[in-house]
């Protein structure tokens, strides 16, 4: 896991390795994936995510613009951070992929659900697990080339 330090020296300074992957494990927090669209231009999705062995997963809807934008070019940022003082978070530039098989997609989409929902017997979580299951949404998988973070509650203005 490549760590940048994203993090100004008096405000803070960047999570450790282990740091890192508590804060991506842990924290129910939105991901803000940047992609871009066949003009060129940025496009930004929050999305709910999973991190699993130094990669973020997310479900979408396999016609939506975030999914387009990635088979058209599949070089992605994303952003993670959390917005209650003092702030922490990750950002990064990586590779995106669409899982195609259903066998390998369902489990991630159930650990996301689980993450965020807290159960896979409601409306919403049934309806997301069974767009995958059906083939309307697919699973991104984002191998990341860096991980950029700040934490300030390392820094002297605390």
């Amino acid at each position: 896991m490549k760590i940048i330090n994203a993090s100004e020296p008096r405000l803070g300074s960047s999570m450790t390795e282990d740091e890192t992957r508590n804060f991506l494990s842990n924290k129910k927090l939105f991901a803000r994936i940047g992609s871009i669209d066949k003009k060129g231009d940025p496009n930004v999705h929050p999305v709910w995510y999973y991190f699993d062995n130094d990669k973020i997963y997310f479900e979408t809807c396999k016609d939506a613009r975030k999914a387009q934008n990635i088979k058209n070019k599949n070089t992605i940022y994303f952003c993670i951070d959390d917005d209650t003082a003092p702030y922490k978070g990750v950002r990064g530039k990586g590779t995106a992929a669409i899982i195609q098989d259903v066998d390998k997609s369902l489990p991630m989409v159930e650990k996301l659900l689980l993450k965020y929902i807290g159960s896979l017997d409601n409306k919403m979580a049934k309806f997301l697990f069974n767009s995958v299951k059906n083939g309307e949404s697919i699973v991104i998988e984002i191998t990341p080339r860096f991980f950029a973070t700040w934490d300030h509650s390392k820094g002297t203005m605390q």
